[in-house]
């Protein structure tokens, strides 16, 4: 019998599900996100999805080798401040490093800054009389009578959630484990995040703050997962149920639950997934990925066919020191609001979200958004939105439109065509984060157009960056559900070494990694029985730096005699690619080691080449404006064939995605049956 792999990323207004056959062949389906318990969402889309295959629910997920599966309860948690109430453990007069932080702030010369509230309030941050050396030797032994008491007050406080985090405990968890077993036994329902288990590398802030978010997130996460498992086992999954991590691989339900600060960036990260599956099938080395949902862009970049890893990340002003996939996030999308504040006209930060969404959507929504301004300026077709299955409310749109422009003294054209170019020019930004602001020139890059609203943008976005290519795949408005059945296992561990670069010689580095890929293995062999591959990086500085570069050593011969030398020219190298210059007489210090063991599982491409191609008629024709209003072509997606080339201005519909181009652009069909789309000069 024919067995499925499905991929489902909850985004902030559709949740994008994703079924692909051992044949390869593709069926994707949207249902609207349920922001109050995601698993309604998501159940109601397997729904669906069972329809599109003709078969029941129950006979689908009863096929199913494995779910993956990208979230965003811990990014909702974080931003909308509605995670758990979290005590904190920490070693006796360090209890205010949350607040000092590294003693600067994130928008350093605005006085009027003010500070950011803690996750954890300083009545719950309690010291315990304990103290390790740097080395990891004990100085003041855990004092019981001192645990004691602060249990106690945890007890009192009412906190749900415990982060235990003590200095130096990296080097010696010891005590950090014998605290967190005398919590387990005398108050047994709290989730307990440790950061020994959770950071265990040097900077005490970073790991004060990653274990406390772990600790904040970590029982809405474990919550959700744990009933979305049972939920989907009572309606008949028989594989696996995977969730999508932040550094772009993922893990079984029980994992993500430990560290469910990794969750993070769980949903974007399948979209960097997908856009380096796409990079490798295009042949392309060098891709912007441009994700455009209801709620937010989130753009990435494929450089030389890899996607960058960092661990200098956070989310709503905290510091989360895990790795993550390197994607910017704009506030900008489908749902963005317009308003006019002090004279100023502005699309977002707020926005329409799944309820009650912009006005067209029939949900109540009385302030224009982005995908209102686009239905107005005919650009979308009202009757044939998620297929025909929703009609847009054109007069709804209107009407919000409308009392906007009144406001600002415009018509209603001039009104949505400037809600349409502000939220380009805010996309446009958000790539310039990701590029020239790191040196790269994005002239030298394709635009990998994905998310069910990108289509919409991806264009004149492309135009303003002086961008020649533009790539819209045929899966784009569901491209991270498909990413996500494109990624593997993925286990990392990390050991601190802090010393100079005299201080390790060639055999003491080979021990360190040797240690890591064993407890890596070990870990990644309790899910994963198939072939491992070991990936090695590691964070070095210079001496008077405060900063560590992060540097990938995966094809260092680590038999060479001369191993540390060329670990430390590899560093000079990797300094020089990011800041220009190397200092080649200085003093390299290595900080942390680290190793991922990755376990890769088969991946299909999908029903993408056809092989009969035909002449391509349009569709249809409609009033849309380009430059003035005027009639364009509309041709459906999934008609076009291999080898046809088409003229813009035009209009290309999919049921899920819309996508436009412009005056001069060709827009060819490669052979997977994929828009690529080269610009007017």
């Amino acid at each position: 019998m024919t067995s499925f792999r499905i991929g489902i990323d909850v985004g902030g207004t559709f949740t994008d599900l994703v079924a692909v056959d051992v044949n390869g062949r593709t069926v994707f389906a949207k249902s609207p996100s349920t922001p109050a318990d995601q698993s309604i969402g998501v159940l109601a889309g397997l729904e669906e999805l069972a329809r599109r295959l003709d078969v029941t629910l129950r006979d689908m997920l009863g096929r199913t080798e494995r779910i993956v599966h990208g979230t965003t309860v811990a990014t909702n948690a974080l931003l909308e401040r509605k995670g758990a109430k979290v005590a904190l453990l920490t070693t006796e007069g360090h209890r205010d490093v949350l607040e000092m932080r590294e003693g600067l702030k994130d928008d350093r010369y605005n006085l009027r800054s003010p500070p950011l509230a803690p996750l954890v309030p300083r009545s719950l941050r309690i010291g315990v009389r304990e103290r390790l050396r740097a080395d990891g030797s004990v100085l003041t032994p855990l004092d019981e009578a001192s645990l004691a008491d602060a249990i106690e007050q945890v007890r009192a406080s009412g906190a749900t959630s415990v982060a235990v985090c003590y200095l130096h405990a990296y080097r010696n968890p010891a005590h950090e484990i014998a605290t967190v077993e005398r919590l387990a036994r005398e108050l047994p329902d709290l989730y307990v995040s440790r950061s020994s288990d959770v950071l265990p590398q040097i900077k005490e802030y970073e790991r004060v703050s990653t274990t406390v978010v772990n600790a904040y997130v970590g029982p809405a996460v474990r919550r959700y997962l744990t009933n979305l498992e049972r939920r989907l086992r009572d309606s008949g999954l028989a594989g696996s149920l995977f969730i999508i991590l932040s550094h772009g691989g993922m893990a079984p339900v029980e994992e993500a639950g430990r560290l469910a600060a990794a969750t993070v960036l769980s949903g974007p990260a399948g979209g960097v997934a997908g856009a380096r599956r796409c990079a490798e099938m295009l042949g392309v080395a060098d891709l912007v990925p441009f994700d455009v949902g209801g709620t937010s862009t989130d753009i990435s970049l494929i450089a030389n066919g890899q996607a960058a890893l960092s661990g200098a990340r956070g989310l709503a002003g905290k510091r989360i020191a895990l790795r993550s996939l390197d994607i910017a996030s704009v506030a900008a999308g489908g749902g963005s609001l317009a308003s006019y504040d002090g004279g100023q006209f502005r699309v977002g930060p707020e926005s329409a979200g799944a309820v009650p969404g912009p006005a067209c959507y029939g949900g109540g929504g009385t302030t224009p958004a982005v995908t209102d301004a686009n239905l107005l300026l005919g650009y979308l077709d009202p009757t044939t939105f998620l297929g025909g299955r929703k009609t847009l409310d054109l007069p709804a749109a209107e009407k919000v439109v409308d009392g906007f422009a009144a406001r600002l003294g415009m018509s209603r054209d001039e009104t949505a065509l400037g809600i349409h170019r502000l939220i380009n020019l805010q996309m446009a930004d958000g790539i310039r984060l990701m590029t020239l602001r790191r040196g790269v020139d994005p002239r030298k890059f394709a635009l990998l157009s994905f998310g069910g609203a990108a289509g919409l943008h991806a264009v004149e976005v492309a135009r303003e960056l002086e961008i020649p290519r533009v790539i819209v795949p045929t899966v784009a408005s569901v491209l991270s559900a498909w990413g996500m059945l494109a990624s593997d296992l993925r286990y990392e561990v990390s050991q601190t070494h802090a010393g100079s670069g005299a201080a390790i010689d060639d055999a003491g580095l080979r021990t360190i990694f040797a240690d890591l890929e064993d407890r890596a293995t070990a870990r990644l062999r309790e899910w994963f029985d198939g072939p491992i591959r070991i990936e090695r990086s590691a964070e070095m500085r210079y001496g008077e730096q405060v900063f560590e570069v992060d540097v990938a050593l995966d094809d260092v011969a680590w038999d060479a005699p001369d191993l540390v030398a060329r670990v430390h020219e590899r560093f000079h190298t990797r300094h020089e690619e990011l800041f220009t210059y190397a200092s080649r007489d200085q003093e390299v210090v290595f900080v942390n080691a680290r190793v991922a063991a990755v376990g890769a599982v088969p991946s299909a491409e999908g029903e993408f080449v056809v092989t009969q191609p035909t002449e391509v008629p349009a569709l249809t024709e409609r009033r849309a404006y380009f430059d003035g209003w005027r009639s364009v072509p509309v041709y459906r997606i999934e008609s076009l064939q291999p080898g046809a080339t088409l003229a813009g201005p035009a209009i290309f519909e999919a049921e899920t995605t819309t996508v436009i181009a412009g005056e001069g652009d060709v827009v060819s069909v490669n052979r997977y049956g994929w828009l690529d789309i080269a610009l007017r000069s």
